[in-house]
C-alpha cells in the first residue's frame, strides 16, 4: 500500500490565481542540469515559472492555482533523473553540510592517491629512458593499480553517481564524458599493465579526479558563502511572538497567529518577529540590517520597528503592522532570492554553450579515434588520443565562468547594502555614464527634520515636542521626533486645520499655523531666508517661536555625487518638488543640471531624450511617481524606504540612509563585467588551444587532466577577485 503524499502545506498562494513552491533537488551540478530541469518542468501545462537556483540546489515553481498537484513536479523531476522534496532551510543546510564533507573526503583520498602514484610514476618515466627492466616497471604499474582502482572507485562517486543518474534518465550531462574518460583511462592502464607496456595512465586518472574535486569543492564553498547571507536573514526571522491576548495577559504564539493590529511584547535581548510601531516603552534598537547604521537607535512611542531588529534594553509594546511574509525582512529575502536566481545575458550564453557540450565532445572523441585509425595508427594509440580528447574538452571552465562571478558579486553587493532584483542588472549598471536622481526621499532622507533647532531654547523645544505628540501632521511629527519628546501633554485638543492647543501652568500653549499662534512675522522672516522650508509655529503665553522644517540631504550625498563626477559620470536631478527646494539641493551638491516641478511623463521624456543622445541612464528614485521613469531607464535603483511599486520596478535596491551603496554598486558592476569577459575569454582560449592539440595526438591523458583542471581553477580564482570591485569607487 502506497502512502498518499500531500505537500499542500509548502504551497504559497501568491494571489492573481498563482501558487508557488520551492523544491530541493539533489544532483544538480552544472548549467546543463539547470537548463534540463527548467525545460522539463516548463513543458508541463499551466506552469508559469520554473527557475533553478544552483546556489542552494533549489527550484522555484509557479503555476495556475488548482491546476496541478505539487507531487506532479516531484514525479516529473524523478523522470528527469533528480530526487526532489519540499525545500526546508534547516534540512537543506544539513544536506549541504553532508555533501561538502563527502566532497572533502573524496578530495583527500584522490589527492593522497595521486601523490603516491606520482611517486611511483617518476621512476618509471626516468627508467624508460635508462636501464629499468620490464619486471621492475610492471611491479610499479601494479602497485599504482592497487592504489588507483579503489581510490578512484571511492573519490569518483560524485561524478559516477551523477553520470549514472543521467544515463538512466536517457540524457547526458557534464559528468558523463568525465566518467567515461576516467573509466577508459583506468581500463586502458590495466590492459597496458597486463601486456607489460611502457606507459600506464593511473596518475592521469587520479590527478584529474583530484583537480575536478578541488574545483567542485571550491565552487560549492563559494556558493555556500553567498547562500549564508540568505541563511542569516532567515535566521533573523522569529517563529513566535509574545502577543497580548488580554489587557495584561500575554501568550507566546506562532507567528502565523499574529495579524496586523495585534499588540506584541518585545523584551530586552529579543529580536522583533514583526513589523510595527512602538506604543509604549523606551529602549534602544539595533536596526543596522535595515538602515545600515551600526549605532543603536532610541525607540519610544511612534518609533517604527522592523522584523529582525534587536531590542537592546527596555521592554516595548508594539502594535503590529505586518507579520510573516508581509514584513520588510521577508521582502529583502525575496529580493535576495531574485538576485541569486536571476540570469544575465552572459549566463544564458554560457548555458547554451554548455548544453551543446555533451553531443559535441562525444562526437569529437569518436571522430578523432576513427580518423587516427583511418590514418593508420593502431587502435590502442587511437583510443589513448580519444581519451585525451574526452578529458581535455570538459567545459567546466565555461560552465563556471559566469555563474561564479555572478554568485560572488551577489553576495558582495549584499554585504555592501545592495540587493539585485534583475539578472542582467550588473551588465547594464556597468555601462552607466549618467545618473538621474529624484530629490525627495532619494537625495534627501525620507523624513522631515527641524533645521533651525539651534535657535530654539531647549525647554521650549521639549515643550513643543510634547505638544506635537498630540498631532498627526507630518511637520508636527518632525518637531516631536527632533525634540526627543516621549510624554504627550494631557488635555490637548485639536483645532481643525489650524493646530493643537492646551493649557500648562495656567498659560495656553499652541502649535500649528503661524496665524493660529500669532507668529506670522517670525514665519515670514524665516521663509525669506529659507523659502523652501515648511514652518510650524509654537506659542506659550506670549512667547512665540517658529520651527523651520524640511528634508535633509543624505549624510554622504555630497561625497557620493563628487565621486560620480570624478569618475566621469554625469549627474542631474529630476524632481517634482518646488523650484526653490530643488535649486537649494542642487547648489549644495554641485549639480548644474536639474529640473523642478516635473511630472512622471516629463521624467520619462527626459530619459528618452538622454537615450536618443546615446546616454546609458541610471535612474535613482523612491516614489510611486518615479516608477515609470525607473522602468524607462537603462538601469534603475531604489532605496529600501521606497514604495513597493518602485522597489518592484527597480533593478537594484539599496539599504540604509547613505548613497554610498549606489556608487559602490557601479564599481562592483564594472569589475564584475570585466571578470565575466575575462572568464569567457579564458575558457574559449583554453579550448581553442587545447582541443586541437589533443585531437592532433600531442597531449597525453596526464597533460589533458592537468590542462582541464587548471582552466577550471583559474576561472574560479579569477571570479573571487570580484570582492574588490567597490574599492575603485571608494
Amino acid at each position: 500500500m502506497q502512502a498518499t503524499r500531500d505537500f499542500s502545506h509548502y504551497v504559497r498562494h501568491l494571489g492573481s490565481g498563482l501558487a508557488h513552491i520551492d523544491l530541493a533537488v539533489e544532483g544538480v551540478s552544472c548549467a546543463g542540469c539547470m537548463s534540463k530541469i527548467e525545460r522539463g518542468l516548463s513543458a508541463l501545462p499551466d506552469v508559469t515559472l520554473a527557475r533553478v537556483n544552483l546556489t542552494d540546489r533549489r527550484v522555484a515553481l509557479e503555476w495556475k492555482e488548482g491546476a496541478l498537484d505539487p507531487v506532479s513536479f516531484i514525479d516529473r523531476l524523478a523522470e528527469l533523473g533528480y530526487k526532489a522534496y519540499p525545500f526546508e532551510p534547516v534540512r537543506a543546510e544539513a544536506v549541504e553540510t553532508a555533501q561538502a564533507s563527502f566532497l572533502l573526503r573524496c578530495l583527500g583520498v584522490a589527492a593522497f592517491a595521486a601523490m603516491n602514484i606520482m611517486m611511483l610514476s617518476i621512476p618509471v618515466w626516468s627508467g624508460n629512458v635508462t636501464d629499468m627492466i620490464p619486471e621492475q616497471r610492471d611491479f610499479f604499474h601494479w602497485l599504482s593499480a592497487l592504489i588507483a582502482l579503489p581510490a578512484a572507485a571511492y573519490s569518483g562517486q560524485p561524478f559516477f553517481r551523477s553520470a549514472w543518474a543521467a544515463l538512466r534518465a536517457r540524457r547526458t550531462n557534464m559528468d558523463v564524458p568525465i566518467s567515461i574518460g576516467i573509466v577508459l583511462a583506468l581500463a586502458m592502464s590495466v590492459m597496458e599493465t597486463i601486456h607489460h607496456a611502457e606507459h600506464a595512465y593511473f596518475d592521469a586518472a587520479l590527478m584529474l579526479l583530484a583537480f575536478l574535486l578541488a574545483g567542485r569543492y571550491l565552487d560549492q564553498s563559494m556558493r555556500r558563502k553567498t547562500r549564508a547571507v540568505a541563511g542569516n536573514l532567515a535566521a533573523l526571522r522569529g517563529e513566535t511572538a509574545t502577543k497580548f491576548v488580554g489587557t495584561d495577559e500575554i501568550s507566546v504564539v506562532p507567528i502565523a497567529a499574529v495579524h496586523a493590529g495585534d499588540i506584541v511584547l518585545l523584551r530586552p535581548g529579543e529580536r522583533a518577529s514583526v513589523d510595527g510601531v512602538v506604543i509604549d516603552g523606551q529602549s534602544k534598537i539595533d536596526q543596522s540590517l535595515i538602515t545600515g547604521e551600526t549605532m543603536p537607535a532610541k525607540a519610544g512611542p511612534g518609533t517604527a520597528v522592523y522584523a529582525g531588529t534587536l531590542n537592546l534594553s527596555g521592554a516595548l509594546r508594539v502594535r503590529v503592522s505586518a507579520a510573516s511574509e508581509g514584513t520588510l525582512l521577508a521582502e529583502i529575502s525575496r529580493l535576495l532570492d531574485n538576485a541569486v536566481q536571476a540570469r544575465s545575458r552572459y549566463v544564458q550564453l554560457a548555458d547554451r554553450a554548455s548544453r551543446l557540450y555533451a553531443p559535441v565532445v562525444h562526437a569529437a572523441a569518436l571522430l578523432t579515434m576513427l580518423g587516427w585509425v583511418a590514418y593508420g595508427v593502431t587502435w590502442h594509440d587511437a583510443i589513448v588520443i580519444a581519451i585525451s580528447v574526452l578529458i581535455i574538452t570538459c567545459p567546466c571552465a565555461l560552465g563556471l565562468a559566469i555563474p561564479a562571478v555572478q554568485t560572488v558579486v551577489s553576495g558582495a553587493l549584499f554585504r555592501t547594502g545592495v540587493l539585485l532584483n534583475s539578472g542582467d542588472a550588473i551588465e547594464r549598471l556597468a555601462d552607466v555614464d549618467r545618473v538621474v536622481f529624484d530629490k525627495t526621499g532619494t537625495l534627501t532622507l525620507p523624513e522631515l527634520d527641524v533645521t533651525n533647532d539651534v535657535d530654539i531654547p531647549g525647554d521650549v523645544f521639549e515643550l513643543a515636542g510634547r505638544l506635537a505628540l498630540a498631532s498627526h501632521h507630518p511637520v508636527a511629527a518632525a518637531v516631536a521626533r527632533a525634540s526627543g519628546a516621549k510624554t504627550p501633554l494631557a488635555g490637548i485638543e485639536e483645532a481643525a486645520g489650524q493646530g493643537v492647543r492646551g493649557t500648562i501652568d495656567g498659560l495656553e500653549v499652541r502649535l500649528g499655523r503661524p496665524s493660529f499662534c500669532g507668529a506670522d512675522q517670525i514665519a515670514n522672516d524665516i521663509l525669506c531666508r529659507d523659502p523652501e522650508a515648511s514652518v510650524v509655529a509654537f506659542r506659550h503665553g506670549e512667547t512665540r517661536y517658529v520651527f523651520a522644517v524640511r528634508q535633509r540631504l543624505r549624510p554622504d550625498a555630497a561625497d557620493a555625487i563628487a565621486t560620480l563626477f570624478k569618475t566621469g559620470i554625469q549627474v542631474e536631478i529630476l524632481s517634482g518638488d518646488r523650484e526653490p527646494a530643488v535649486r537649494h539641493a542642487a547648489g549644495q551638491l554641485g549639480i548644474h543640471e536639474w529640473r523642478a516641478g516635473v511630472t512622471p511623463a516629463d521624467k520619462i521624456a527626459r530619459i528618452e531624450e538622454l537615450k536618443r543622445q546615446g546616454a546609458k541612464v541610471l535612474m535613482v528614485g523612491d516614489g510611486m511617481n518615479d516608477a515609470p521613469a525607473l522602468a524607462a531607464a537603462h538601469v534603475s535603483m531604489s532605496p529600501v524606504s521606497a514604495t513597493h511599486l518602485s522597489q518592484a520596478t527597480a533593478d537594484l535596491v539599496f539599504l540604509g540612509d547613505r548613497l554610498a551603496p549606489v556608487v559602490g554598486a557601479i564599481g562592483f558592476a564594472r569589475k564584475a563585467l570585466r571578470l565575466m569577459r575575462q572568464n569567457l575569454w579564458l575558457a574559449a582560449g583554453y579550448n581553442a588551444l587545447a582541443v586541437p592539440l589533443a585531437i592532433a595526438g600531442l597531449a597525453t591523458p596526464l597533460v589533458a587532466a592537468a590542462a582541464m583542471s587548471g582552466s577550471s581553477l583559474l576561472v574560479i580564482l579569477n571570479a573571487l577577485r570580484a570582492h574588490r570591485g567597490a574599492r575603485e569607487f571608494g
